[in-house]
Parts: C-alpha cells; structure tokens; sequence
C-alpha cells in the first residue's frame, strides 16, 4: 500500500509542477519504468529505499513550486502584474466568471 502512495504522490506532483506533455513526457515515463522494476525486487531493503527516494523528490518538487509561488507573492524582482491577473482570474473562475481578454496596441 505504501509503494502505490508513493508512486501516485510522485506522479501527481510530476504531472503538476513538470508537465506531461510530449516533451517533458520522459519524466513520466521514467517513474512508472523504475516502479515496474521495483515490482520484481525482493530484496526490501531496496524497495524502502526506493519508495524513500520517490516521497522526497515528490515532497522537493512540491517544496520547490511553494517556494516559487511565495518568491512571487512578495515581489522578489518581479514585475506584480502577470501575478494579479492570475489572482484576479483564479477569483473569477471561483465564481463562474471569465474576464475579458484586453486588448493592448
């Protein structure tokens, strides 16, 4: 149970902070290769070592998009207004809204 916790934890974070799209798809595919190998390990050992190795680079990759999005909150140079127009966008789309595309020359 703890091996599938793990993989499904590792996959979401991938497909969240990585992307599954065609180029970034060997990330994905390279997870569920090395879980299929572990399937026929017997040795436990390896196989905590393995399920270890995959909770911390979920929990790094999760670390990592956290760490980002708060450098970005407190406008580490950074310019603030892509930021609140996603803020603002998020917000609407909370409600059923969509706000208009704004035309700039």
């Amino acid at each position: 149970m703890e091996v599938v916790t793990a993989y499904r934890h590792l996959l979401k974070a991938v497909d969240k902070h990585i992307g599954g799209e065609g180029t970034k798809r060997h990330f994905r595919d390279f997870i569920v290769q090395e879980f299929r190998k572990s399937i026929n390990l017997s040795d436990q050992h390896a196989i905590q070592q393995k399920i270890k190795l995959a909770k911390d680079y979920s929990f790094m990759l999760n670390s990592v998009h956290h760490h980002k999005h708060l450098l970005f909150s407190y406008n580490i140079a950074v310019d603030r207004a892509d930021e609140m127009r996603r803020t603002i966008s998020k917000s609407a789309a909370n409600v059923g809204l969509r706000l208009p595309d704004v035309y700039h020359p």
